[in-house]
């Protein structure tokens, strides 16, 4: 089953009755000025607000639920519930990027056992696994990059110099292919009046890649909570401070398909420039319509193993290859592949 992914970008009263979320939205109140905070006075309870209108969505549906105002209410039985079914809930800050990921902490029947095996696996497992990981990255770049700068034929090809790229990759990366075909990705992805740097702070399209991957994060983390494996034990990632190492490796091979969304985006967005400024920060804003494209990302379908599938369940057959590997029981996880006819 494809769980939902829900998005509130209102202000809102979100509770839960009868295994459901309710959704309340409040009414405006005549000649009140709302606080800019949206929080309650020092030292109080919030409480429901008068109803405008009611929803309800069942909890079991739900696999991310994403907060975008700051004037949002949710109670802890809610999140409580959330959780119990594994559903991942993502906070937003003042300037509406993702900025914190809640999940489960028991996700998987057998997580002890799942644990163990992780944290037992091999260093030359791990090689193994980020070189598979970084091959299947780079070779759904090249299907991207092919889309975006067809030769003209009829048929597009991926693009030659990254399929050798991915060639060249050794166990562990050791030679850092994966960074020397970044650089090649990045500066041909986009058109070249843009004058395109990938950097997480920098011009847009930055802003779009980096809500794009805040979901894919959330989805790849969910996942592996569900496959009873530690999203914070990577193995290639080792930030102490990032408790999702293991996620930012696994969802490596997923990028491509948020940067084929993002590109798709960019070349409908009316975006004027000229020799000396170009500016693309208004044509390419975070606006509701393009969060209402991003949000659309765990339905993209993909291609895994030789099977059309949307990428949320694609993602939990991968995550449970991963499992499967860890355990002794597979030596390759499955990655989905970038069709070029998609």
């Amino acid at each position: 089953m494809i769980k939902r992914t829900l998005y509130f970008g209102n202000p809102a009263y979100l509770s839960t009755t009868n295994e459901q979320l309710v959704v309340e939205f409040p009414a405006p109140k005549e000649g009140s000025t709302p606080s800019p905070s949206g929080r309650a006075g020092e030292g109080s309870t919030p409480s429901p607000p008068e109803r405008a209108g009611v929803r309800s969505v069942p909890i079991e549906d739900i696999g991310i639920l994403i907060l975008d105002n700051q004037q949002i209410t949710i109670t802890q039985a809610l999140i409580a519930k959330l959780l119990a079914n594994n559903a991942a809930l993502i906070t937003c800050d003042n300037s509406h990027h993702p900025t914190g990921l809640l999940l489960n902490l028991d996700g998987h029947t057998l997580q002890s056992r799942h644990f163990q095996a992780q944290v037992d696996a091999s260093e030359p497992l791990k090689k193994q696994l980020w070189q598979q990981t970084i091959v299947a990255k780079i070779q759904n770049q090249a299907a991207v990059l092919g889309m975006q700068n067809p030769s003209g034929d009829l048929f597009k090809a991926p693009d030659k110099s990254l399929l050798n790229f991915s060639k060249d990759v050794k166990s562990g990366d050791s030679d850092n292919t994966e960074a020397k075909a970044a650089g090649y990705y990045w500066k041909r992805l986009f058109p070249p009046f843009l004058n395109f740097t990938r950097e997480r702070e920098g011009f847009p399209p930055n802003n779009l890649l980096n809500y794009g991957y805040a979901i894919l994060r959330a989805i790849i983390a969910r996942n592996l909570v569900g496959a009873g494996l530690l999203p914070t034990l990577g193995i290639h990632h080792h930030n102490q401070y990032n408790a999702y190492c293991l996620a930012d490796d696994i969802m490596e091979p997923y990028r491509p398909y948020v940067d084929k969304m993002v590109c798709e985006m960019a070349a409908h967005a009316q975006v004027c420039h000229t020799s000396e400024v170009w500016h693309t920060s208004l044509a390419l804003e975070l606006t509701p319509d393009m969060k209402k494209q991003l949000l659309a990302i765990p339905v993209m379908d993909v291609m895994i193993d030789g099977q059309r599938s949307p990428l949320m369940i694609a993602a939990e057959r991968t995550t449970a290859s991963l499992a499967r590997c860890y355990e002794g029981k597979a030596r390759k996880i499955l990655y989905p592949e970038m069709s070029l006819k998609s």
